[in-house]
């Protein structure tokens, strides 16, 4: 992150207008207040600047847990990991590849609100099963980070048409967010809805 604001700095313009960020680092809660980690503040930096971020969810929204009574199964609210807790970041969860208003969110997708009390994810996006590379061949994968590039992707094609968009990170995320479909699940899980790239370019 910090590259890229000096490759933008050094060009005197912006070379680079987005970054797609496919981290998961647990939030270390005991050394930094939610969405003020080393990692969202390079994040913040870097919008600042005026560069369009994105960041996968995480994939703890369901865990195995054990106890002194044994170990059990369960949803998880509270699991957005960093980077996706800094505030001007597009967080994005996982929903079904086929059928996003039947099966609605992922099961493993990270649900929110922070643990500061800001609501994340801000949208969701195809996690599942989508065929995706590897080192040497391909596969069906799943997960938010499988989700997050529908997004960036979206937001890539928005200033590709909206030149005055550049530089806007900001309005780009509200563009999304305010554009987003409905799923009928609780914002923690969903945030704003299903990303919907048509009603986006509509609404400009």
């Amino acid at each position: 992150m910090q590259f890229i604001r000096y490759i933008n700095d050094r060009n005197e313009f912006y070379t680079i207008h987005g970054a797609n960020l496919s981290l998961s680092i647990p939030h270390d809660v005991r050394n930094y207040a939610c969405g003020r980690t080393p990692v969202c503040v390079e994040c913040e930096r870097l919008i600042e600047s005026g560069v369009v971020v994105v960041a996968a969810a995480g994939n703890h929204g369901y865990q195995r847990y054990t106890t002194n009574d044994g170990s059990y199964d369960g949803y998880t609210a509270f699991s957005i990991t960093d980077p996706g807790n800094a505030d001007g970041v597009i967080t994005v969860g996982a929903t079904h590849r086929y059928s996003p208003h039947t099966y609605g969110v992922s099961f493993f997708s990270s649900r929110g609100p922070t643990g500061d009390g800001r609501q994340k994810p801000d949208l969701v996006a195809p996690g599942e099963r989508i065929h995706a590379p590897l080192e040497d061949d391909w596969a069906d994968l799943d997960g938010t980070s499988m989700a997050a590039p529908h997004v960036s992707g979206a937001a890539a094609m928005l200033m590709a048409r909206y030149s005055e968009l550049i530089g806007q990170p900001r309005r780009v995320k509200d563009i999304l967010c305010r554009s987003a479909t409905d799923l009928g699940r609780e914002k923690s899980f969903q945030g704003n809805g299903m990303l919907d790239v048509l009603r986006a370019f509509q609404s400009i």
